[in-house]
């Protein structure tokens, strides 16, 4: 059985976010499958996923930090600035990210380890809504 449809992650501040419980609440065929694969795919070049910590906030946080420490703003050699100080380096944040992830489904439910979680990375300071195509393949139960 194959599943595909696009969800809709509201927009964020500018960090790396817990969205989880955003996008299963909107994936209820999830229920439907015995055993499969999940793919999450971000349909933007200034934003990433990626599965990390799900407990602790402060994860989050020094990701945040440590990202804007790797990939500063305002650099002489960026060429790429029309659209703001922030977006050349989130487009090298997305990059170096990734823009997708796959997650093994058992018994209709994400098959995480128990301190994941899956995680928007804004990486603009007004980023908007984004989109996530969402691929569901495996057996039906």
């Amino acid at each position: 059985m194959w599943v595909q449809k696009t969800v809709r992650l509201q927009a964020k501040s500018r960090g790396f976010h817990l969205v989880t419980r955003d996008l299963v609440e909107q994936l209820s065929e999830l229920r439907e499958f015995k055993v499969g694969l999940a793919h999450f795919f971000i349909q933007h070049t200034s934003a990433s996923l990626t599965i990390n910590e799900n407990a602790d906030p402060t994860v989050r946080a020094d990701m945040e930090a440590h990202f804007n420490h790797f990939v500063p703003e305002n650099q002489n050699y960026y060429r790429h600035t029309l659209e703001g100080d922030d977006d050349m380096p989130a487009h090298i944040k997305a990059s170096t990210i990734g823009s997708s992830i796959s997650i093994p489904i058992s018994n209709g439910s994400l098959t995480l380890g128990t301190w994941q979680g899956i995680y928007l990375g804004e990486h603009r300071d007004h980023g908007g809504s984004r989109q996530v195509v969402v691929t569901l393949h495996g057996e039906a139960i």
